[in-house]
């Protein structure tokens, strides 16, 4: 970035990506320890991207609370207050800003209430970083605080850990695939049982689906443990503490013909196998079609996107595939792993968007483009967080040969109504 602030921002706080991973824990309550505005907004923001209740639960420090009674006090309240109606498998205890500034311990009072409440803590300060390290320091925190070490290993169980732009429809995708190599496939966190839009008996204090804490614990004899995104690589290098035995496999992303295939290529090689099930075969060459086909309506196009970082990429490596021209790129936090992309990157704002449009056709970006695409008249696809403009986010799937499809079919029939002034 190069200028002093922002004007418009992109950027999503750590605090509403650690709410999310906990939220794929089956009975689990998120706290967030700090105060009660923030805990709103988070619980309205998601509950509008995802057309579903989301359980959260806040210390509701304020500045004269946090300085007088000290962090200790407030969570032991809440922890008293939330076993009073409900008894969760899990606390998920994350801090703000606030909280950070005056340095309240944590762990420390995680382990007082050891006795009360199963607890595990992780700091995730919203003066730095964003929802994609929020999300993945979580996990960090639940491998590290929950896994039990083991020195075996079980040569037919997997553990999927996507970072946060993965859909819950996209997690349970990537679920199936691996299942279909003989695996019984877990992933942490789990989205696709929790946020998946399902219609449940009643709407629930706690989340409601997800890995269990009992799965998280036995996860240590994992075989094969798969990364997607580069937010979440380090959790899948730090489960390696756990057993040194598992095999890690990252991928920054699985999207687009070339990324998928080398995800089913690693995974056969493991599982020594000489070709994949004909599904997988068929969907290739179904996406190899759909590259034919949206060639012309995609080629050429001039892009700009404006996503989280591993998003980001995702896209960019379907669409440059069908021939688009990825122009610019803005994201809301430092990160190299678009270096490998031949275009402009910026760690910008809606304003760097917006002077990037001037000669673009199309914007990709989260309902908060919506605004300046219109006001340039620039074709428009919506993806991130929020996207408070279509029902069924938890739906859309964009990864492997399947969601890829489906995302450059979007793409080209929105540059076609484009084109021809439906705008």
């Amino acid at each position: 970035m190069n200028k002093p602030l922002q004007i418009n921002p992109i950027k999503l706080s750590q605090p509403m990506g650690a709410l999310l991973c906990f939220l794929g824990i089956k009975n689990c309550m998120p706290l967030m320890h700090g105060a009660q505005g923030c805990a709103s907004f988070s619980k309205v923001f998601f509950t509008r991207h995802f057309s579903d209740p989301i359980a959260i639960q806040t210390t509701a420090v304020n500045d004269i609370t946090a300085v007088i009674d000290g962090g200790d006090y407030s969570i032991s309240e809440a922890i008293k207050n939330i076993t009073k109606k409900v008894q969760p498998d899990l606390v998920g205890l994350f801090t703000t800003g606030i909280t950070e500034t005056k340095g309240d311990d944590i762990k420390g009072a995680t382990f007082l209430l050891k006795d009360q409440q199963l607890m595990t803590y992780v700091h995730t300060p919203d003066f730095e970083g964003g929802l994609e390290s929020g999300f993945a320091k979580s996990i960090e925190a639940i491998i590290e605080q929950l896994v039990e070490p083991k020195d075996n290993i079980n040569t037919n169980k997997a553990l999927l850990i996507p970072n946060v732009n993965l859909t819950p429809i996209e997690v349970e995708k990537i679920k199936e695939q691996i299942s279909m190599f003989g695996f019984e496939t877990f992933a942490l966190p789990d989205l696709s049982e929790s946020l998946d839009g399902h219609l449940g008996l009643k709407q629930g204090a706690l989340s409601s689906g997800g890995i269990s804490v009992d799965e998280i614990k036995a996860l240590g004899d994992s075989a094969l443990v798969i990364s997607i995104g580069d937010s979440v690589k380090k959790a899948g290098e730090k489960f390696l503490e756990k057993n040194e035995k598992t095999t890690h496999m990252h991928f920054d992303t699985v999207s687009g013909l070339l990324k998928a295939d080398d995800f089913y290529r690693q995974i056969m090689e493991f599982k020594k196998l000489s070709k994949p099930s004909p599904s997988v075969v068929r969907w290739r060459k179904r996406l190899q079609d759909a590259l034919l086909d949206t060639h012309f309506a995609i080629g050429g196009t001039k892009v700009v996107i404006a996503l989280e970082a591993d998003e980001a990429l995702s896209v960019a490596t379907t669409i440059i595939e069908a021939g688009a021209d990825v122009k610019t790129i803005v994201i809301p936090t430092k990160t190299d792993i678009l270096d490998e992309l031949d275009c402009e990157i910026i760690i910008g704002d809606f304003e760097d968007v917006e002077n990037a449009l001037d000669d673009a056709d199309l914007l990709i970006s989260n309902f908060h483009g919506e605004r300046i695409a219109h006001k340039h008249k620039k074709a428009l696809i919506l993806r991130g967080f929020p996207n408070y403009e279509i029902v069924g986010n938890q739906m859309i799937n964009d990864t492997l040969y399947e969601g890829s499809c489906y995302l450059l079919f979007e793409i080209a029939n929105t540059m076609n109504n484009h084109n021809h002034g439906a705008h």
